[in-house]
């Protein structure tokens, strides 16, 4: 069996009396798209510098390929990183800015220009290469720092928040592109990102940390919709949590659950169930919400507790939506959506 891409063993990192990361065990699969999730101080950014070499752990030691690299220079492991503010040399051009490191390590010219060359096409910046950073976009500048992070072809690829500075509609690009482009060269990304959705849209397997450690490791399908605990399923995503009294009175069993708002459909009043499997409950809409494409509906229920609803517009319009606020409604949604919790 090949070993694993990277592997970290009861990694801790301390700075101060302040403890980053605590015990973290991970194992990140050759070639996989794998993503660090959390908000900040959740201690995905030093997790993620300590695979660099930018970090040293306090304890525990980091595995490149089964090879222990825990105590080496970053220039002695075979990955890259992508900053989110590219880095890249303004009074060079896109391809001295690529060829750079190929510069640094001896490779002849000839070499570098094709590797180059070669880099820039992967990225779809052909014909880019006599330009300077500061003639091309946001999204043409990322590429130009992925380009340059791919031509020295690293095992390991490592993307700190690297969509961060580009607005929503090419941030969504981007991801698009970032995924094609994993898939091609078939290397082994690991992106850190405090972005639900990035982390949803882009990866094979997430690992969610909070406070220093990791709350649930899983496929996107995994971290949505089977959440390991409270913290993974009120972070990823919106999630209705319901426990201990209202939990027995809205669905009737003990315990803790969550319930997407999507699961949840919005009836009138006097509506009329079918008997099914399902869990019915009454209360008043306090808010709504129109979004769009989606309404979402703040619903205080009679058990207590207040839930969010969202359906798609598929036939309504702001107006429609809005009228339903302050009026009765009964929520239904089948039992299987209340997932446990721990």
């Amino acid at each position: 069996m090949p070993p694993s891409a990277i592997r970290l063993r009861n990694v801790r990192k301390s700075f101060g009396r302040t403890t980053a990361v605590s015990g973290v065990d991970l194992e990140v699969g050759d070639g996989e798209f794998f993503s660090l999730l959390g908000p900040s101080g959740s201690g995905k950014t030093t997790v993620l510098r300590m695979v660099a070499g930018f970090e040293e752990p306090t304890e525990g030691t980091i595995e490149l390929a089964g090879r222990d690299v825990t105590g080496r220079a970053p220039f002695e492991r075979d990955v890259h990183t992508v900053f989110q503010d590219y880095a890249l040399f303004p009074h060079m051009t896109v391809e001295q800015n690529v060829a750079y490191g190929l510069k640094v390590r001896g490779v002849p010219r000839r070499e570098r220009v094709e590797r180059t060359h070669a880099a820039l096409r992967s990225v779809r910046l052909e014909g880019y290469g006599k330009r300077r950073p500061s003639q091309l976009s946001g999204g043409q500048r990322q590429r130009v720092a992925l380009a340059r992070a791919l031509v020295g072809r690293p095992g390991v690829l490592l993307l700190d928040e690297p969509l961060g500075a580009l607005d929503l509609q090419l941030r969504q690009e981007m991801q698009v592109e970032l995924k094609q482009l994993q898939r091609e060269v078939g290397i082994t990304f690991v992106l850190v990102t405090h972005d639900q959705a990035e982390a949803l849209a882009m990866s094979d397997r997430i690992a969610v940390l909070h406070r220093g450690r990791v709350e649930q490791v899983g496929t996107p399908a995994d971290i949505y919709e089977r959440p390991a605990t409270a913290f993974v399923a009120g972070f990823v995503g919106t999630t209705n949590l319901l426990t201990h009294e209202v939990a027995e009175r809205v669905i009737g069993m003990p315990g803790s659950y969550s319930v997407r708002p999507e699961r949840i459909q919005v009836h009138g009043w006097n509506a009329v169930f079918e008997p099914g499997d399902h869990c019915v409950a009454a209360g008043t809409v306090a808010d709504v919400v129109y979004l769009g494409d989606a309404t979402r509906f703040l619903v205080d229920l009679d058990a207590g507790v207040r839930l969010t609803a969202q359906q798609q517009n598929t036939e309504s319009g702001s107006a429609e939506v809005s009228a339903y606020r302050g009026s009765r409604v009964r929520l239904r949604w089948l039992r299987r959506h209340n997932l446990p919790i721990h």
